[in-house]
């Protein structure tokens, strides 16, 4: 059972298991749901110029409205005149008959019979020709009412559908107006304290160990007399958000970066990030956009807070640029890292909402080497094995850079466990070869020194 390490700064007698208590994601998926229906502009009231442009939209979309309708009607009424001529025609064709059986019986001469067959023919291409054209017949008395029910039916159909799917009282709001919104919102948008404030009670996680939450309160009282105790704000930053309790753990966090001063590592304020939106229930406050954008200063391309300040765009009506900050963190970030998931839940809808046609690309679940639980897997192995195993790992990670490429932190991830396996050679090989890869990155190429260092084989 791993227990946390205690030093003399910490309180006499705290000791607390953080294999016993709700293990906390680096990240929580914040609701998908939350960004489907798209960003909502705050409903601006209508003034007199504004009154005027509603008319006038009112009056152009009727007559474009009756315009069609008459459209519509028009084509009604000439297919009702075309079968008029096709009544006429036939009544021709029964004269070209009549002729003819006229002639048989006797009745007419050759003649008179001749002469009745071009005149009738004359007007049955008459009749053809009309009729093919749509002109030169009367239109039946059911035309006009058909009409005039095809035209309710337009005006209506159209008013209602506007008035279900449009904002009547909503004035225009084009790309200028939003982006003025979107600011107003950043600047003006409610406090960390306030927001926490309308966070309804989850209730605490409980402890499977019954003496933790004992060992809690003693931790809390003891702060209150050692309120400088770093390790002691440390364990219950981690316990607090551990229960569930993450307005505790963020006021805890805040301490260990008060006492750290200048000290505190980027790391440390990614986590006070991360507590920050857990208290208040997904939404990114001031405060953790400050902090946010702190941990970039310190680590340019920590992911943490690169997410935290893409959902913070999503709130506030910049879904474009939420779209681009999450897309190149998805792209440049191995499918285990904890900001992934969240990001693919919910990218489709931030792109749809940005009007950006986007779609999202398969999850890799190729191999790409050892990762830090395959490491530590090994450890339980013996000697021999082990090295046999993250030997296999290394290989394999190493055969996919040479044919498919990887990005940054793929190679760091080789020149690290080259530098773990003592084969300093070929990290130091590595690393030289991804100075040429990565050399216009200056973000990949910290990434790529970092690694390097650790492997011992840069300064």
């Amino acid at each position: 059972m791993k227990r946390l390490a205690r030093d003399a700064n910490t309180p006499s007698g705290i000791w607390l298991e953080n294999s016993d208590i709700h293990e906390r994601s680096p990240l929580r998926e914040i609701d998908a749901g939350s960004l489907k229906g798209g960003f909502d502009y705050p409903k601006v009231a209508l003034d007199g110029s504004a009154q005027e442009r509603r008319m006038e939209f009112w009056i152009i979309a009727s007559i474009i409205a009756l315009l069609v309708a008459g459209l519509l009607a028009l084509t009604a009424m000439r297919r009702r005149v075309n079968s008029e001529g096709g009544n006429d025609i036939q009544v021709y064709r029964d004269q070209l008959e009549e002729v003819t059986r006229d002639r048989a019986r006797g009745v007419t001469s050759e003649v008179e019979a001749e002469r009745l067959r071009l005149e009738v023919s004359r007007r049955l291409l008459e009749a053809d020709k009309a009729a093919a054209s749509g002109v030169g017949f009367i239109v039946s008395g059911s035309s006009p009412v058909l009409a005039t029910l095809m035209t309710i039916f337009v005006l209506g159909g159209a008013v209602y559908t506007y008035m279900q799917l449009g904002t009547p009282s909503q004035r225009d709001l084009p790309i200028e107006a939003r982006l003025e919104v979107s600011e107003d919102l950043r600047l003006n948008r409610q406090s960390q304290a306030d927001a926490e404030a309308q966070v309804v009670p989850r209730g605490n996680v409980q402890s499977p160990n019954p003496g933790h939450e004992e060992l809690m309160e003693k931790l809390r009282a003891a702060l209150l007399e050692r309120p400088d105790d770093l390790q002691g704000h440390v364990l219950l930053a981690q316990n607090e958000a551990g229960l569930g309790d993450f307005a505790a753990a963020r006021k805890a966090q805040e301490q260990v970066l008060r006492i750290k001063g200048d000290q505190a590592t980027a790391a440390e304020y990614a986590d006070y990030v991360d507590m920050l939106a857990l208290a208040a229930d997904g939404y990114i406050s001031p405060e953790a956009e400050t902090a946010a954008k702190r941990v970039l200063v310190m680590d340019p391309i920590n992911g943490t807070a690169r997410y935290y300040l893409g959902l913070m765009n999503a709130q506030i009506g910049r879904p474009d640029l939420a779209f681009e900050a999450w897309e190149r963190l998805l792209n440049e970030s191995r499918p285990e890292a904890p900001w992934v998931p969240p990001i693919r839940a919910q990218i489709e809808f931030v792109a749809a909402d940005a009007g950006i046609r986007y779609q999202l690309p398969e999850q890799d679940t190729g191999t790409a080497g050892p990762s830090a639980e395959d490491i530590e897997a090994a450890g339980e192995l013996s000697t021999e094995d082990r090295a046999g195993f993250i030997q296999s790992m290394v290989a394999q990670l190493s055969e996919r850079l040479a044919n498919e490429g990887g990005n940054a932190e793929e190679w760091a991830q080789l020149i690290n466990a080259l530098g773990v396996l003592g084969e300093t050679e070929r990290a130091r090989a590595i690393w030289g070869e991804s100075q040429k890869v990565f050399g216009t990155d200056p973000i990949a190429i910290q990434t790529l020194l970092a690694a390097a260092q650790s492997a011992g084989v840069a300064e």
